[in-house]
C-alpha cells in the first residue's frame, strides 16, 4: 500500500461495512456466522462467534487479514479459520 492509498483510506473510511451474514454454523458449542468485509475489491475473512443466549451471550468480532478474491472460498477460510481458533482458545476467545 503506497502513503497516499493508506492517507486516502484513513479519510474513507478504510473498509467497507459487512457483507450480509451467512447462516451461522454449530461448532462444539459455538455459532459462528460469517460476515465477509468488502475491502480493496476483495473480500477480508471476518465472522461472528457467540455462546451462549441471552443475558448469558458472549460475542467475539472475528477480523483477520487475509484477502480473498471470491465469496465461497472467503466463507470456507473464515470457518476454518475460526474453528481453528476455537480449539486453539476455547472460552478464552471472549476475554
Amino acid at each position: 500500500m503506497g502513503i497516499l492509498s493508506g492517507l486516502k483510506s484513513l479519510f474513507a473510511g478504510g473498509e467497507s461495512a459487512p457483507e450480509p451474514t451467512e447462516e451461522a454454523i454449530e461448532y462444539k458449542g459455538f455459532m459462528i456466522t460469517p460476515a465477509p468485509i468488502k475491502d480493496a475489491g476483495q473480500l477480508r475473512v471476518a465472522a461472528t462467534i457467540t455462546k451462549g443466549e441471552g443475558e448469558e451471550q458472549q460475542v467475539h468480532n472475528f477480523i483477520r487479514s487475509d484477502l480473498i478474491p471470491g465469496r465461497d472460498e472467503c466463507i470456507e477460510v473464515t470457518l476454518r479459520k475460526a474453528k481453528m481458533t476455537i480449539d486453539q482458545l476455547g472460552d478464552n476467545i471472549f476475554g
